[in-house]
């Protein structure tokens, strides 16, 4: 399990939560409830970490700063 911030919010316009997490740029998954969100979230911050390992990019630490909405 990932240690990253999770944004997740309702959608109207998917008609979906949706959950993002910001340290990983256009890491997001949607789901019909709050924990299906974060459970495909979780799944697409590991295809994120995997795909950026294998490309050589880096991945970041998770900053453990509290999420802000401005």
């Amino acid at each position: 399990m990932h240690k990253f911030g999770v944004f997740i919010y309702w959608s109207t316009r998917d008609d979906a939560f949706v959950a993002e997490v910001p340290e990983l740029p256009g890491c997001m998954a949607h789901g019909d409830s709050l924990q299906s969100a974060l459970e495909h979230v979780q799944h697409a911050m590991d295809l994120w970490i995997d795909t950026a390992r294998e490309l050589g990019n880096p991945v970041p630490e998770p900053t453990n700063q509290p999420l802000t909405m401005v």
